[in-house]
């Protein structure tokens, strides 16, 4: 299937490893060009040395997203380099010590870095590309929530879903605020995807997750970046406001083994 990408540009957050670099090598194969964004710069240079050997054309933009001015410049920056911005993939997000404590223990610190990271900079990327892309009469907007927002998540989550869920409302709004100017906005909702973070798990926690899933495995990177790819087709052109889960069926339903 021709998606109708050759030469679109490709904004994508978040894209020096992961689940955003996934995304970045799907559109590259579908002839897209990417502007590959993060806040490590070590790791943005290397994502377009990889997509640059397999015959992609990327450029490497370091800046932090939830910072308005850098997120403005930047995207001034990344048009002015192209020539024009089709596509954001808002996929930028953190975890780690933000993560894992109940609300009365979870530090406002926590919460706002969580929020921050995940919403703010979805939020940002989106008001400052959408003049590009009234001004072409095309955009896709692809924001990143999660199967949490969407069955409420594990106890020690409440800041990264109700980040998540914020994106939920958020797409459906902007989808209404973006669909005459020929510009849609969608978020995708994965579960748990193949990563680096998820390799790293103890192989009882990763027994615990698979079985919980109806499919019997975790997503795989590709398959984020062949949904991605296709909600930034030709084809998707009447896929709007929509949230479309990747969780294997698992919709964060706990199985009785363990909150994972």
């Amino acid at each position: 299937m021709d998606l109708h990408l050759k030469d679109k540009v490709a904004f994508i957050t978040g894209g020096g490893r992961g689940i955003g670099k996934a995304e970045a090598i799907a559109l590259i194969k579908e002839g897209a060009k990417v502007a590959i964004n993060d806040l490590d710069a070590e790791l943005a240079e290397k994502a377009v040395a990889e997509i640059i050997g397999i015959g992609g054309e990327a450029k490497e933009f370091v800046a932090d997203v939830s910072d308005e001015r850098a997120v403005k410049e930047m995207l001034e920056k990344v048009n002015a380099y192209f020539g024009e911005i089709d596509i954001l993939v808002n996929n930028a997000g953190a975890g780690g010590k933000y993560w894992g404590k109940l609300v009365e223990d979870l530090p406002a610190e926590s919460w706002d870095m969580i929020i921050n990271t995940h919403l703010r900079s979805t939020f940002l990327c989106s008001k400052y590309v959408t003049p590009f892309m009234k001004k072409q009469k095309f955009g896709r907007i692809i924001n990143t929530s999660s199967m949490n927002a969407l069955g409420g998540g594990p106890p020690g989550g409440s800041n990264y879903t109700a980040a998540k869920a914020g994106i939920v409302g958020f797409t459906r709004n902007m989808a209404k605020e973006m669909g005459p100017f020929g510009v849609t906005v969608n978020a995708i909702a994965p579960g748990y995807v193949q990563t680096e973070l998820i390799g790293s798990y103890p192989e009882d926690r990763k027994k615990i997750i698979v079985e919980q899933n109806p499919v019997g495995r975790f997503c795989a990177l590709e398959e984020v970046g062949a949904l991605v790819a296709f909600l930034c087709s030709k084809q998707a052109a009447f896929i709007n406001g929509a949230i479309i889960s990747m969780d294997g069926g698992r919709q964060d339903f706990y199985w009785g083994k363990g909150w994972f």
